[in-house]
Parts: C-alpha cells; sequence; structure tokens
C-alpha cells in the first residue's frame, strides 16, 4: 500500500488537507500552532480502479521546546516510513534557513517529493508561488484548500504513484475441477478465517500515561509521551493483531475540569466521547501514584453512559504509594455503577502486566459479545422469578414474564416480554445479578428491556 506523507512547518493547511483528501473532517483544525501532535493515519480509496492508500498527517516541523522537537521528529519519522512527501508551505509566508534545512533533510531520503503552496486563494497570489522554487523540488503545485483551487489537480497527480487494482482472474474449468482442499493446505485454510475485531478507547484524565501505555501495547513509540498537560489532542488509533483478534486502540486527548479547558481541547472532549461511541471495550486509566479524583468517575460515567465493555487500570504501579488490595477497594467503592469491570494494576513504563492486559481485552469482548440461547435463558428467568416474585403495580396487579429472548450483542441486550412493561430498578438489578451467578458477564454491562406482549423485540 502507498504511503503518503504531509510535512509542513506548523499551520500551513496540512490538517485541511488531509481532510480534503478523506472527504470529512477527521482531524482537528485551529489557528494555533501546534494543534497536531502526533501522526494520525487513515486508508482511503482515491480511485475505484487503484489500490488504497495510506494517508499520514504529521505535526508541524518546528523547533521551539522539548514537545515541539517530539512533533519534529515523529514527522521526521513519518517521511522515512512514506513512499511519497507531500511538503506543505504557506504562500503567504518566505522560506526561511530553517524551511530550507528541512527540505534538504527530506531530499537526502531520496524519495519523491511534491512542494504544494497552499493559500493562493487568488491569481495575485500566483506571484508568491515562485519564492519558494528555492527550496529545490522540482515538482510545485499552487492550491488553495480554502477556495477548492488547484486540489483536484493535486490529487490526480497523487493517483499517478498508486499502484492499479489487480484483475481477479476467473477459474478454468480445469481448474475448478480441482477440490478446494488440494488448492490449499490446512494451516492456509485456517487464515482465511473470518478477522476478528475489537475496538478499544483509553480513556482518562490528563498525564495518567494513556500515550505510554498505547507505546507499551503495540510496542513502539506511536504516541508522543510529554510531561506537558494536553499533549494529545487527536485521537491516535494503532492495530496490533494479537491471539487471532485485530485490535485497534484508541489514545483519546485527556480529559481535564470543563473550567480548566484550554483552547481546542474542548474539542478533543467530544471527540473522547465519539471514540467512546465507537468502542468496544474501554481502559478506564487511573493514576496510581495521585490516586482517584472526582474527575475520574465523571469519565467512568461516560463509559457507563456508552454501555462500553471496560476494563479499569491503575497506572505507574511502580510508583504507587498504596498496596494493591486497598487500591482495590477505593476502586471498586468510587466507581459502584462499573462494578463488572475487572481491575488491574500495570506500569505502562515497567511493562508490568501489559500482556495479561492484552488477554484481558480479549476475554471481556468474548462477553461483550456473548449471546445465551433462548431456551436456557428462559430457564433461568423462570427460576429468577420463582426464587423472587417479581412485584405488584400500584394497583395491586400481578407482573408476569412471559418469556425473555436476547436479540442484541455490544453489550449483551435482553427483551422481557410481559404483560406489564415496566420492571423496577431494584427487581432489574436482582435479575441482572442472577444472570451473572449463571454465566461469566465479567466486564460487560447487561441490559434489558420490558416490552409487552405483541410489540416488536427491538430496541427503541
Amino acid at each position: 500500500m502507498l504511503k503518503v506523507a504531509i510535512l509542513g512547518k506548523p499551520n500551513v493547511g496540512k490538517s485541511s488537507f488531509f481532510n480534503r483528501i478523506l472527504r470529512k473532517r477527521d482531524a482537528i483544525i485551529s489557528e494555533k500552532a501546534g494543534t497536531t501532535r502526533d501522526i494520525k493515519k487513515r486508508e482511503v480509496s482515491l480511485d475505484d480502479e487503484l489500490e488504497d492508500i495510506l494517508i499520514l498527517d504529521t505535526g508541524g516541523l518546528e523547533e521551539r521546546d522539548e514537545l515541539f522537537n517530539k512533533v519534529k521528529q515523529k514527522a521526521l519519522d513519518a517521511a522515512k516510513e512514506a513512499d511519497l512527501i507531500i511538503y506543505m508551505v504557506d504562500a503567504k509566508t518566505i522560506p526561511d534557513e530553517e524551511e530550507k534545512k528541512y527540505v534538504r533533510n527530506l531530499q537526502k531520503l531520496k524519495k519523491p517529493i511534491i512542494l504544494v503552496v497552499n493559500k493562493v486563494d487568488n491569481d495575485k497570489m500566483m506571484e508568491k508561488v515562485y519564492d519558494f522554487y528555492e527550496l529545490g523540488v522540482e515538482e510545485v503545485y499552487p492550491i488553495s484548500i480554502a477556495h477548492n483551487r488547484g486540489v483536484g489537480k493535486l490529487i490526480e497527480r497523487i493517483k499517478d504513484f498508486v499502484p492499479k487494482k489487480q484483475k481477479v482472474i476467473e477459474a478454468t474449468s480445469i481448474e475448478e475441477d480441482i477440490p478446494l482442499e488440494e488448492l490449499f493446505c490446512e494451516e492456509e485454510n485456517e487464515n482465511l478465517e473470518e478477522l476478528k475485531e475489537i475496538k478499544v478507547a483509553i480513556v482518562g484524565r490528563v498525564n495518567v500515561g494513556k500515550s505510554s501505555l498505547l507505546n507499551a501495547i503495540v510496542g513502539e513509540e506511536r504516541a508522543i509521551v510529554s510531561d506537558v498537560d494536553g499533549t494529545t489532542i487527536d485521537p491516535i488509533d494503532e492495530s496490533i493483531y494479537f491471539n487471532g483478534y485485530h485490535i485497534t486502540f484508541v489514545d483519546t486527548a485527556g480529559i481535564r475540569r470543563r473550567s480548566k479547558i484550554k483552547d481546542i481541547e474542548k474539542y478533543a472532549l467530544l471527540r473522547t466521547e465519539r471514540v467512546l461511541e465507537e468502542a468496544d471495550v474501554a481502559i478506564l486509566v487511573l493514576d496510581s501514584k495521585e490516586g482517584i479524583v472526582e474527575l475520574d468517575e465523571k469519565i467512568g460515567g461516560l463509559i457507563q453512559k456508552h454501555k462500553n465493555a471496560c476494563i479499569i487500570v491503575a497506572n505507574k504501579w511502580d510508583e504507587a504509594k498504596d498496596d494493591f488490595k486497598k487500591f482495590e477497594e477505593e476502586v471498586r467503592y468510587r466507581f459502584k455503577y462499573l462494578y463488572y469491570a475487572p481491575f488491574m494494576a500495570i506500569s505502562a513504563k515497567t511493562k508490568r502486566n501489559i500482556e495479561k492486559l492484552k488477554e484481558k481485552i480479549i476475554y471481556v469482548y468474548g462477553n461483550y459479545t456473548k449471546r445465551i440461547p433462548t431456551a436456557k435463558l428462559n430457564e433461568w428467568i423462570k427460576e429468577a422469578t420463582i426464587r423472587h416474585h417479581l412485584p405488584t403495580d400500584i394497583r395491586g396487579r400481578e407482573i408476569k414474564i412471559y418469556y425473555a429472548t436476547q436479540f442484541g450483542i455490544k453489550p449483551p441486550t435482553i427483551a422481557l416480554i410481559m404483560n406489564k412493561p415496566k420492571l423496577h430498578f431494584s427487581y432489574e438489578r436482582y435479575l441482572i445479578n442472577f444472570l451473572r451467578q449463571k454465566e461469566d458477564f465479567t466486564g460487560t454491562p447487561i441490559v434489558l428491556i420490558p416490552r409487552e406482549k405483541g410489540k416488536k423485540d427491538e430496541e427503541n
């Protein structure tokens, strides 16, 4: 797959071009320099006849402080990984010595480079384009992303680097007569099994070690790690293959109190919610060194709201002050609403329990997607109602559950067909706990939905 890296100084329009290629608002855009800090990767198709390409949106090249130096190094690493480099400049500026140095270093990689002069909003601005020829890049494309000038022509040029899709050759009559087992050995057939995918959101407040955890899980410095609060703004995603599963991890921006949200971090908070909406499993990261605070509980409430499977982890356990049992007791007390979530002590720094965390993700995902046969489910519900009768309604009339059926997963969702579609919260909690005694649902919520007999057994 062709890899295309977009590089340039801060605020030249790299993320805007990234969004234009994807045809959606994916990367956060701001006038503030340094909005993009990590590498954002997305697969996209430019043409039905061409293979997909991988677009890498990088942070700005700038030498300012430790954080910006890390951002710059990540961008240069992306250029080394890429097959094609798009170097973007701002037409309203002139190339300085720093810019010339960046371009020279990129040219040493011996990879094709396209120089894109953005913000050429009108014909008068075309004169500014000539200033950038001194950078020594042969291909120069003036564009204006804001006014959609020249963007199509640039994308057409990028297509020239993309390989065409291979045509599928139909089997001949002779090939059709060969038994399938002779064409593929048993080991190869195993690789043809349906790919199992899990989406995992890593959430928590600022500076609890979410990015360090992502790096420890994937085994590389994927996300920038810094002591500066709010280093991660855009959600950063990376995938691994583990025990037959394709697991995509998303390191979300740290959440702080609303009164302290700075600049673009309010957008990051919204994106964290969006990540939880799409995630299967949420890893709630706590700081074992600082302990649990009120904001941790509020973040846990977001997980409960979106009904994700959940694992609670105490990071930085190598620096912890409390013993495990004491910390776990506080977790269980403060996160009563996530009572089903397993708890682990980890250290992203020393890699303690990182492999166990991967195994736990698959374990809770299995419960999150679990289906209970209708016959067994009704047997359990009947047993539960015999042991503890349903309460009567306010008029003293008997409430009955005729039968139950599971109609959804992620999380397991069960319809209770009743004469009165009302279930007191205490009895609902009793039924859920009863089901947990019968079947392992560790890590996942269970949703019970009362339905009136004769109505459709489907979610509202």
